[in-house]
């Protein structure tokens, strides 16, 4: 897919986000005095890679170059001994960085006047990297675009407010608000106990601002200083960009007020996971009409494709939506986090949800993604599902209007489980392509070896004086 502004892409356009070309980058740096621009990409964590470079060395220096193994890194930093990429390139040689000048933006908590420009990964012979995640979504959006689709999506994105933890042996706590006392019970849709946050809440909402990051809401979701941002409905790749930026802001703004913002899936014990909710609808792109609709405002096969094929592919990308073991310890039954791939209208408690609106705004929101997945990755794992779905017919099982916390079904339990299932799948190796497959298996294994290395405080507790 292109990078030429969508009608839903609000990304671009308004001054202070994104330019057209290298011509306009030069005025609008100018105009703003910039000094230094961090030239980034997201690796497969989404954690922002890249360089940083005077801006006149920036224009007058040669093609961005990285080794290939910042796509094979893990989390802690390791790189996968079995990883295919290495057996084909030992030498770990460069790849080629180029700008999407549509994403250039200021970097408003840095001293010095700073911008900051999201890249794309390429091959010496100028190929798309395969398991550049931003290349991954744009494969899978090009999958789209050949049936004259184009998917609309709109994520919320969930997290917690924590006090400063330099020992990680030590669990996470809630910090203090403005009346000095921490948060002990919950206060969901409080706003007295968002008001408890209000410096911080300026400084996200101004950051944000001067980066043309547009908030659609905020609240305070249902655990002790959590909160959730909407964002508003647009381009799945502009979107995704989004979410990437605005997780460097509320962890900049966190700081300003000796806190840590965190977006781990389940940070601490005894309250709830924290998800990144997906809301996805297909328009025609000739017409620009949503698809999931008919002309009487009916629903029609491809809406219930769609729902068909999350029903069906959603457990072999698990590992993509719960990327880490944390993830998996959001899964838990009678949680807010679902547990099933059941689906329902207005049901908060199946994996699934139909809200309520009108035909025009007909849409799925996928709740099983959580706020620590990698948002290119996610928004490409839940559209391929879809996609799957719509171009085989797919027909979905009856919709639940009960209680379905209870209720598990299918979805994997465990990283390795997800990962064994995630490369078992043909349809999704073919969508996705085996090379980006078979890295991504690679990292995930090597991570969980890693976490399968350290002894935790449940096996010092129970086991040291009992077995």
């Amino acid at each position: 897919m292109s990078n030429e502004t969508s009608e839903t892409d609000t990304s671009y356009g308004d001054g202070l986000r994104g330019v057209a070309d290298v011509d306009e980058a030069r005025v609008w740096l100018n105009e703003r005095n910039i000094q230094d621009i961090e030239c980034i990409v997201p690796d497969i964590a989404g954690v922002a890679r890249g360089k940083m470079m005077p801006t006149g060395k920036f224009f007058s220096g040669p093609v961005m170059t990285m080794p290939a193994s910042i796509f094979a890194q893990t989390i802690s930093g390791d790189y996968p001994e079995d990883d295919d990429r290495f057996q084909h390139n030992p030498i770990d040689g460069d790849l080629y960085f180029r700008p999407d000048y549509q994403t250039l933006t200021s970097v408003p908590w840095e001293t010095d006047p700073t911008a900051q420009l999201i890249h794309d990964a390429y091959t010496r012979e100028g190929e798309p990297v395969e398991t550049a995640p931003r290349n991954v979504l744009k494969r899978i959006l090009g999958l789209y675009e050949a049936k004259g689709w184009e998917p609309v999506v709109a994520p919320e994105i969930e997290f917690y407010l924590v006090k400063p933890n330099t020992d990680p042996d030590y669990p996470l706590e809630p910090p203090t608000g403005r009346s000095g006392r921490p948060e002990v019970g919950r206060q969901s849709y409080s706003i007295s106990a968002l008001n408890e946050f209000d410096d911080l809440i300026d400084d996200i909402y101004d950051l944000s601002e001067k980066q043309g990051l547009e908030i659609d809401t905020m609240i305070h979701e249902e655990g002790a200083a959590q909160m959730e941002i909407n964002l508003r409905h647009g381009n799945p790749l502009a979107l995704a960009d989004q979410v990437f930026l605005f997780k460097r802001t509320i962890r900049e703004a966190a700081l300003r007020h000796d806190m840590y913002a965190t977006f781990m899936s389940k940070p601490m014990s005894n309250q709830p996971g924290s998800a990144m909710h997906i809301h996805q609808s297909v328009v025609d792109k000739e017409t620009g009409a949503n698809i999931f609709s008919g002309e009487n405002g009916e629903e029609t096969p491809a809406f219930l494709s769609f729902i068909a094929g999350h029903q069906q592919f959603l457990p072999y990308v698990t590992c993509i939506m719960a990327p880490f073991v944390n993830s998996y310890r959001r899964f838990a039954p009678s949680s807010a986090a679902p547990v099933n791939v059941y689906w329902g209208y207005d049901n908060r408690t199946v994996g699934l949800r139909v809200p309520y609106s009108s035909p025009q705004a007909r849409r799925l929101e996928n709740r099983v993604p959580g706020s620590d997945a990698n948002p290119y990755l996610a928004l490409a794992a839940s559209l391929a599902c879809g996609y799957l779905g719509m171009i085989k017919g797919l027909t979905p099982d009856q919709p639940q209007s009960g209680d379905c916390s209870e209720k598990q079904k299918s979805l994997p339990r465990g990283l390795q489980e997800a990962v064994a299932l995630f490369e078992e799948n043909e349809d999704i190796r073919e969508v996705f392509g085996n090379k980006f497959v078979q890295t991504y298996r690679a990292i995930k294994q090597e991570e969980f070896e890693t976490f399968m290395s350290v002894i935790s405080p449940w096996e010092r507790e129970y086991l040291l004086l009992n077995v």
